[in-house]
């Protein structure tokens, strides 16, 4: 994701993780396991065993938990129902029925598409924190799509909502880079933040060809897209 990363083709639908439907391997999901990932023992297939069975075993909780941050931020946090009010003035209606917690099977923190909203993946999320952060940026390609028509086959269009959307979410805050990505830097850390994850999210659009293409993309339309704030008057998060 990667520090989950929001913008694994979060727009197309066919990108949007689901939950599957598959047994949880509890051989992989012991004590055992769990120490030897703490010491580096464990191999890659049987890290990801580990936390596949731990999703699957833990996967009504974590909708649970969710939905309750969801709900309160829906309630309470000013950037959420900022983004709601400006959808809304667009034409679209974001509430509980189409924000919705699944468990995913990628490593990405939600994903939006226009025709059935945003999905926030449960078993991907810290805390309320990183739940508002994923809402706020879900929000914003929803206001995206709504007011400029974003063409998903445009990756020049795709860069510009991804660099929006890490801008104005506040998920490179620089206390975000510096305690959950080991994101030191100081000077031009914002920037260097929405490039790299901008990057990443159009290098798994399926028409770019590797990360020279993306970061082309990226490069092209930086100077317009960063720059551009709305709907808020300033980057403030």
């Amino acid at each position: 994701m990667v520090d989950s990363t929001h913008g694994t083709s979060p727009q197309q639908a066919s990108a949007v993780p689901s939950p599957s439907s598959s047994q949880p391997d509890q051989t992989f999901y012991t004590w055992s396991t769990f120490f030897s990932i703490l010491s580096g023992q464990a191999s890659n297939a049987e890290r990801q065993k580990y936390f596949d069975a731990r999703d699957i075993l833990r996967e009504e909780s974590d909708c649970k938990r969710c939905e309750k941050h969801r709900d309160y931020l829906f309630k309470y946090s000013p950037t959420v129902n900022f983004m709601r009010s400006e959808v809304s003035k667009l034409g679209g209606d974001l509430n509980s029925s189409n924000v919705q917690c699944k468990r995913c099977d990628t490593q990405q923190s939600g994903g939006f598409d226009l025709n059935y909203g945003i999905l926030l993946c449960a078993n991907q999320f810290r805390n309320r924190g990183h739940v508002e952060d994923t809402m706020a940026h879900e929000m914003v390609h929803a206001w995206d799509y709504l007011r400029f028509k974003v063409d998903n086959n445009n990756l020049r269009h795709q860069a510009c909502t991804e660099i929006r959307a890490a801008t104005l979410s506040g998920e490179c805050r620089f206390i975000r880079e510096f305690f959950t990505r080991n994101q030191w830097k100081i000077t031009q850390q914002l920037q260097e933040c929405v490039r790299r994850r901008a990057t990443l999210s159009v290098m798994a659009r399926p028409n770019c060809k590797d990360e020279a293409h993306a970061t082309r993309m990226v490069n092209e339309v930086w100077d317009s897209c960063f720059s551009d704030t709305r709907p808020f008057d300033e980057i403030y998060r």
